[in-house]
C-alpha cells in the first residue's frame, strides 16, 4: 500500500465506503424497520397504539441526543471505538428487550438503550471519515451512505415482516442482533481506517487544480460552537427537522396506514419496500449529479418531490397506485442527509463536520420524535392519518423553500454572518 493508501490503482477509501454501506444497511434499516414490528408488539405486550407510538417517539429523541455524542466520541476516541461501543450497546438492548413485559422496562431498552447504540453506529459516525478519505469525489462518497440506508428500508421492511411470521418479533430481533454483531464488529476491526492520506482521493496534480472542495472552502477558524450559531447551519438543520419528520413518520406508521387503509400487511411493507428499492438506483445519479451541480438545489428538489409524495401516498386506493407512487417517491427519498453532510463539509470544513452533523441529526430527531407519537395520538383520536401526513408533506414543502437560501459552495462565513 503506497503513501495515498492504493492497491494497483484502488483507492484504500471505497473499502471503507462500502462498510460504512453494510453498516448503515443494517443501523437504517432496522432503525426505520419500526413498522412491521408495530402491531405485534402492541397485540403481543397489551399496549395501544398511543402508548407503542410514545415509546417509539422517546426512542427517536433518544437516537438523536446520541448524534452529538458519537461525533465527539468520534472526534477524540475515533471510529473503530465508537462502532465497536455501538454494536455491544445494540446486542445487550435487544436481548433485554426480548425479556420485557413492561412499558417502563420495554422504554429503557427499546426506547433508549437500543437508540443509543444506533446512534453510534449511524451515519453521523461515519460522515467524519468519509469526508476525511475523499474531497474529490465526497458526494458520491457520502451518497453510498444513502445507498446503505435505502437498501436497507428496502430489503429489511419485507425481510422483518417475513420473519415476524415465521419466527415472531422476539426470534426476528433475535436474529437481527447475530447478525449485526458478526458483520460490524469484523468491519469496524479490520477496514475503517480514520488515518486518510494528506491528499485523500485527489491525485498530487488534482490537488495543484482542486475544484470547489478544495480546503480553500472551508471556514477556517470556526469552532463547532460558532459553526452553530450561523444561519447556514440552522437551515441545514430546519430541513433536517422536516426530514426526520417524513422519514421516521413513514417508517413507525407507514405499513399501518396503508393497512388501514385496505391494504394487506405484505403489501403494506412492500409499498414501503418499494421506496428504499428504487432509492438505491436513484443514489447513484444523485451522488454523481451532487459532485456536479449545487448541492442546495438538489436537496430543494428532492424535499419539494417527497412533499408532494406524501400528499399522493394518502390517497392511493390500488396497489398499482400505491407502487407508482412509492416509485416515483423511491426518486427522491434519499440524499437529503448525504447533501446535508456535504453542504457541511463544504461550508464548514471537515474538521468539525462529525459534530455539526450530529447537532443538526439531534434537530432530525426531534421531528422524528414529534411525528412518531402523532401519527398514533392523531389516529385514535380522530381516526385520520391525514393530521400526521398531511403536516409532513406541508413541512417537506417549506423545507424546499429553505434549502434554496443555502451558501453556494465557495461562500466562507463569520459567526455572525448570514
Amino acid at each position: 500500500m503506497t503513501s495515498d493508501r492504493r492497491i494497483g490503482g484502488w483507492y484504500f477509501g471505497w473499502n471503507i465506503v462500502a462498510a460504512a454501506t453494510i453498516v448503515t444497511l443494517l443501523t437504517v434499516g432496522m432503525r426505520m424497520g419500526v413498522g412491521p414490528f408495530f402491531l405485534p408488539i402492541a397485540q403481543d405486550l397489551g399496549f395501544s397504539r398511543s402508548l407503542l407510538a410514545a415509546i417509539v417517539a422517546i426512542g427517536m429523541l433518544c437516537y438523536g441526543i446520541g448524534m452529538p455524542i458519537a461525533g465527539h466520541l468520534v472526534s477524540t476516541r475515533g471510529t473503530r471505538f465508537v462502532l465497536l461501543l455501538g454494536a455491544g450497546m445494540v446486542v445487550a438492548a435487544i436481548v433485554w428487550t426480548v425479556l420485557a413485559r413492561d412499558p417502563v422496562s420495554f422504554l429503557l431498552a427499546f426506547g433508549v438503550l437500543l437508540s443509543l447504540g444506533f446512534s453510534f453506529t449511524s451515519p453521523v459516525a461515519l460522515t467524519p471519515v468519509l469526508s476525511r478519505w475523499f474531497k474529490r469525489q465526497r458526494g458520491m462518497a457520502l451518497f453510498f451512505l444513502s445507498t446503505g440506508s435505502m437498501a436497507g428500508i428496502a430489503i429489511m421492511t419485507p425481510a422483518l415482516a417475513y420473519a415476524i411470521g415465521a419466527l415472531g418479533w422476539r426470534g426476528t430481533m433475535l436474529g437481527f442482533a447475530a447478525v449485526f454483531a458478526l458483520l460490524i464488529v469484523p468491519v469496524a476491526w479490520f477496514v475503517i481506517r480514520d488515518d486518510a492520506p494528506e491528499l485523500a482521493d485527489l491525485s498530487a496534480a488534482a490537488a495543484a487544480a482542486a475544484g470547489p472542495r478544495g480546503p480553500a472552502t472551508a471556514v477556517a477558524g470556526l469552532s463547532w460552537r460558532e459553526a452553530v450559531r450561523t444561519r447556514p447551519f440552522w437551515k441545514v438543520a430546519l430541513g433536517l427537522y422536516a426530514c426526520g419528520y417524513s422519514m421516521n413518520l413513514l417508517g413507525t406508521h407507514g405499513v399501518p396506514m396503508l393497512m388501514d387503509h385496505g391494504f394487506d400487511p405484505m403489501t403494506s411493507s412492500l409499498g414501503i419496500g418499494m421506496i428504499g428499492l428504487v432509492a438505491i438506483f436513484s443514489t447513484l445519479v444523485l451522488g454523481r449529479l451532487s459532485d456536479m451541480l449545487p448541492p442546495k438545489n438538489i436537496l430543494a428538489a428532492i424535499y419539494l418531490v417527497r412533499g408532494l409524495g406524501f400528499f399522493a401516498l394518502l390517497l392511493a386506493g390500488t396497489k398499482v397506485e400505491l407502487y407508482v407512487v412509492t416509485a416515483i417517491g423511491g426518486i427522491v427519498w434519499a440524499g437529503s442527509l448525504a447533501l446535508s453532510s456535504v453542504i457541511l463539509a463544504d461550508v464548514y470544513g471537515t474538521r468539525i463536520v462529525g459534530i455539526l452533523y450530529g447537532w443538526s441529526y439531534l434537530v432530525h430527531q426531534l421531528g422524528g420524535m414529534i411525528s412518531s407519537w402523532l401519527g398514533g395520538w392523531a389516529y385514535e383520536a380522530y381516526g385520520s392519518h391525514w393530521i400526521a401526513f398531511g403536516s409532513a408533506g406541508l413541512l417537506l414543502l417549506a423545507a424546499a423553500a429553505i434549502s434554496l437560501r443555502l451558501p453556494a459552495m465557495g461562500v466562507t462565513l463569520s459567526p455572525a454572518s448570514s
